[in-house]
């Protein structure tokens, strides 16, 4: 069993790796920079800063160097000019320190305004994809994106980019110094870039599988968490605890170890570095010490080109340590660009389009064919007809097709063939805010967002006011235990409505529906969680609200569509049987009939 889910581990991160392996780095790179458009200001002084930086590193060395061969190597120094030669250097290391500061709150702040824009806009984009995306992708997969891939990218913006610019220029300019003050020297101290350079190729090479690995699982860790704290009831009770902290502990022993690559690695980088900036110290300074006696080299030049190694190869030692995070972000970028420019499951809820909002609620469906996989078909050629005002139901063992049927009303899918139309219009062609306004859906399985009831209601809507809340509540038959509450609708709600019973949570959501005053009513197996008097009183109070408008229900309770004016019955994709219920109980051997008599014993 381990073997075979560390099997599909392996797959899926090499199906992850192959999806980065073709993406275009420089392409991430510059829409990632495109970002920077944001605060042109904060840019433009982090970039100054670093100039600042930069020139008084280069210059504190040089301020030493004038002090050792102009002034203390020859007797009776001029003691103003060493003086004056001592605040030069002080204020040169306060420039430095003070600037480099500066650049730091600058860059931090200009990273985490970055983060807001991006962690708002993959936000946005997720909420515009369809239900087939949703489908597709573990919530902890998501989830993972919009909060630690994101979180990645904090130090590409805050430290990295900046700071590459920075160590570049740095790089650049010391060489140049180097070579102003001596040839010979410098050519020496370029000696260790094929080591460094063959080092750095190598660690990228390395350090590339490995975030990718840990990235993936990363996110079943999270998707796994997420799945089982929701699900810890079904856990407890069938004993599950041992199995399922199995399953977590070997996946967070594999988090472990690659966790532990993680750090040699980064960690490797700077020492390394830093090892051969020391050996280039020591070998010159034997070589050319000699030099130094006879009065062939300065020793100010010398102490200047010991100071410059080592200030050199701590940029590269950055540069390289920064190349770790790097990766790890540019990975990341990746997978948020991966959700961001998925336009196959986008949904443009503002796109132009007819208005819903007076619709009179006539359905047609002309020869509708719909899949969820490739030509798996749910349902097969499905027609018919709901007109204005009418109350329908669809009816049919699970799986029969009968909630796929209201996806499509609402448009949160697309049939593969055929055509759906409202009000003789076909609902591609209507604005998809608008439509899904005009459709209030009661799904069986009740979500409550954490809040208070009044919110659970209105959802935020601004057209929902408190009074259209309790109107809504009212209608549902939920005012009377709202009301005996701490709070009444401002009494607040644990996550998922942990705090009230399935049906209090059923009835809230009818209310959810009722308060924007759709055009048209579903309710898919909605009652199913009610007892069967206020069943009863709730299903009269809906007569009564639709009064005009098109009430379609989905259930298996059969006694609760018996009021019905048509009644259609599923059948693997297919209505077998439509009428009313007096008409489908005529049927001496019909569908329907041997339904109802199988609920009613």
């Amino acid at each position: 069993m381990n073997k075979r889910k560390k099997l599909a581990a392996d797959v899926e991160v090499r199906g992850r790796m192959s999806e980065y392996e073709e993406k275009s780095k420089r392409r991430t790179l510059f829409r990632l920079l495109k970002y920077f458009k944001a605060a042109p200001g904060l840019l433009a002084f982090a970039l100054a800063s670093s100039v600042l930086v930069n020139a008084a590193q280069l210059a504190a060395p040089l301020i030493v160097q004038t002090l050792i061969d102009d002034h203390f190597s020859i007797p009776g120094f001029d003691v103003s000019a060493v003086a004056y030669l001592a605040v030069l250097y002080i204020a040169v290391c306060v420039v430095q320190h003070v600037f480099s500061y500066a650049q730091r709150v600058t860059l931090t702040s200009l990273g985490q305004s970055i983060l807001h824009k991006i962690r708002t806009e993959l936000f946005a984009h997720i909420q515009s994809l369809s239900m087939r995306f949703f489908d597709k992708n573990a919530s902890g997969r998501i989830l993972t994106r919009v909060t630690g891939d994101v979180d990645e990218l904090q130090e590409l913006y805050a430290n990295i980019f900046i700071m590459a610019i920075r160590e570049g220029m740095l790089i650049i300019a010391m060489l140049a110094t180097m070579f102003a003050l001596d040839f010979r020297l410098a050519l020496w101290c370029l000696l260790a870039v094929p080591v460094i350079a063959g080092l750095t190729v190598a660690y990228r090479f390395i350090a590339r599988k490995t975030f990718i690995k840990v990235k993936s699982l990363n996110s079943r860790i999270n998707g796994y968490l997420a799945e089982h704290v929701t699900g810890m009831r079904i856990v407890q009770i069938f004993n599950r605890e041992k199995r399922k902290y199995d399953d977590f502990s070997a996946m967070n022993d594999e988090h472990y170890r690659l966790g532990l690559i993680q750090v040699i690695l980064n960690s490797l980088s700077n020492p390394l570095i830093t090892m051969i900036a020391n050996i280039m110290i020591a070998l010159i300074i034997a070589y050319f010490g000699s030099r130094v006696g006879l009065h062939l080299l300065d020793i100010g030049v010398l102490y200047t080109f010991t100071t410059y190694i080592r200030q050199l190869f701590q940029p590269i030692a950055q540069l390289a340590e920064q190349l770790t995070a790097a990766q790890s972000a540019l990975i990341s970028a990746d997978r948020i660009f991966d959700i961001m420019d998925n336009t196959v499951d986008f949904e443009d809820l503002d796109a132009p389009g007819r208005s819903a909002e007076n619709l009179t609620g006539k359905i047609e469906f002309r020869d509708v064919w719909f899949a969820y996989n490739d030509e798996d078909w749910v349902l097969r050629g499905v027609s018919f007809t709901i007109e204005p005002g009418q109350r329908c139901a669809f009816v049919g063992s699970t799986g029969s097709g009968k909630t796929t049927v209201i996806s499509l009303i609402s448009r949160y899918y697309i049939p593969q063939k055929g055509r759906i139309l409202i009000d003789g219009v076909d609902i591609a062609e209507y604005n998809l805010r608008s439509l899904r306004r005009a459709v209030g859906i009661v799904m069986q399985s009740v979500f409550l967002f954490s809040g208070n009831i009044r919110h659970n209601i209105s959802l935020g809507d601004p057209d929902v006011d408190d009074g259209a809340v309790r109107e809504a509540a009212v209608a549902a038959r939920c005012d009377g235990f709202i009301s005996e509450l701490d709070g009444g609708y401002s009494h607040s709600v644990a996550e998922r409505g942990s705090d009230f019973s399935l049906g209090q949570r059923q009835l809230i959501s009818f209310a959810r529906a009722l308060a924007v005053k759709p055009r048209m009513l579903i309710l898919d197996e909605a009652t199913a969680s009610i007892d069967t008097e206020t069943e009863k009183t709730l299903q009269d109070r809906l007569y009564e609200y639709s009064e005009g408008k098109t009430l379609i229900m989905i259930a298996h309770r059969l006694s609760t569509v018996v009021g019905c004016d048509l009644i259609f019955v599923l059948d693997h994709g297919e209505i077998t049987e439509r009428g009313s219920h007096a008409e489908l109980m005529a049927r001496e051997n019909g569908a329907y009939r041997k339904l109802y008599e199988l609920s009613v014993r």
